[in-house]
């Protein structure tokens, strides 16, 4: 039997679709203490118009936003809604529909950290396929969540890309040790002051802690010009995460 030269060829894989980058925003609150002093009805009324604001945006799939208290982790920060969305003009409107809240009203915004998706360098040699993972970010909602804006030394974008690679591979094969633990990292040169801004999603904070400490002793480490304020947060349902604040 004979074969043909078109059996002989192989078959192309399809070029993936470049998948659409998001916007990401980390927004926290914290109420004024006038707040408080107000009327429980008042109190309740201007709740209920916040949540309302949220919940009309995930309906209508405008964005996806994930709330989180963080009453007692930080005394300057009362609140975080994680957002994502592919318009940034969604994130700018509903900033503004929050703040005509009766609530939004006393909100104070102690940080507000802006960064967009986009694929990793470090890990196309390792995981080519890693592009949905990095570009489309799907919260897994895990109890705990701990966010921080990252900046490096200028000397680091100067060193050799197989320099700064042989050092990636390092932070990655110790983030591998610890599974439990997700990282969601996003980009915010020319978007906002830090250059990263890097979340995890975890339900066992104890692991994050042994983690943070590893990378601390990785070699990358030394070009880590500032890495803080770090938030920690607790996952709550939007009107869970506005009761905890009183």
């Amino acid at each position: 039997m004979t074969t043909t030269a078109t059996e002989h060829k192989e078959e192309k894989k399809p070029t993936p679709t470049p998948l659409p980058r998001q916007y990401v925003s980390f927004s926290c609150f914290k109420v004024e203490p006038a707040w408080r002093r107000l009327p429980e009805s008042e109190k309740q009324k201007g709740k209920e118009e916040f949540a309302a604001v949220v919940k009309n945006y995930v309906q209508e799939k405008k964005c996806q936003i994930l709330p989180y208290t963080t009453m007692g982790m930080r005394p300057e920060v009362e609140m975080m809604l994680w957002i994502i969305s592919s318009d940034l003009d969604v994130i700018q409107k509903l900033a503004s529909d929050l703040a005509k809240t009766g609530l939004g009203t006393y909100m104070q915004h102690p940080y507000s950290f802006l960064a967009m998706t986009k694929r990793s360098i470090y890990l196309d040699r390792i995981d080519p396929e890693h592009q949905e993972s990095r570009v489309y970010i799907k919260p897994g909602k895990h109890k705990y969540f701990f966010v921080y804006p990252f900046l490096k030394k200028r000397e680091w974008y100067l060193l050799s890309q197989p320099e700064r690679q042989l050092m990636m591979d390092e932070h990655i094969r110790i983030g591998n040790k610890y599974p439990s633990v997700k990282l969601n990292t996003t980009y915010s040169f020319g978007l906002d002051d830090q250059e990263f801004v890097v979340a995890f999603e975890t339900d066992h904070p104890a692991d994050f802690l042994d983690l943070v400490q590893e990378l601390r002793e990785s070699q990358g480490s030394l070009y880590t010009l500032r890495d803080t304020p770090i938030l920690t947060c607790i996952f709550k349902e939007i009107q869970e995460a506005l009761d905890s604040l009183g």
